[in-house]
């Protein structure tokens, strides 16, 4: 398991990135880079509630937020998959990457924040991911600054 970082500068608050960030239009909005139709389904992003990350077809994951600090930091880790309506945390695919940490950390400064991305990655998905983060934090940056 490898750790990948992505970062982004953005100017505007850590507040209103944190809301482009979980707010359902705009979250639909920047996720779309992964999918078409991306979008969570969620307790309203309490900490220690499930969170449903979807495809338009309604497969995904299925994580844990473990922390939820407003405006700082979020952080999930991630316990299986959701194929045709059912969660599978105890297959020999999931358990290959069961319990890796994704996270969001927020610094301002003076107006602006930097979005740190941590994400653990197995070997067969970092390539895509590596491509893909930065056009989403490049829509992260675009719908906080307007």
């Amino acid at each position: 398991m490898e750790r990948l970082n992505f970062s982004v500068d953005i100017n505007a608050p850590k507040e209103k990135v944190w809301e482009v960030l979980w707010d359902d239009s705009s979250y639909r909005e920047w996720t779309g880079v992964f999918g078409e139709g991306s979008h969570a389904e969620t307790d309203n992003w309490k900490e220690g509630s499930k969170v449903k990350f979807l495809a338009q077809n309604g497969e995904g994951m299925l994580s844990l937020i473990s922390t939820n600090r407003p405006n700082e930091y979020m952080e999930f880790k991630h316990l299986g998959m959701i194929r045709d309506g059912v969660e599978d945390t105890e297959s020999e695919e999931v358990k290959k990457w069961s319990g890796v940490i994704e996270s969001y950390t927020l610094q301002g400064n003076n107006g602006s924040t930097t979005l740190n991305i941590e994400m653990d990655m197995t070997p067969e998905y970092k390539e895509y991911f590596e491509k893909t983060w930065p056009k989403a934090l490049d829509r992260v940056k675009a719908l906080s600054e307007q």
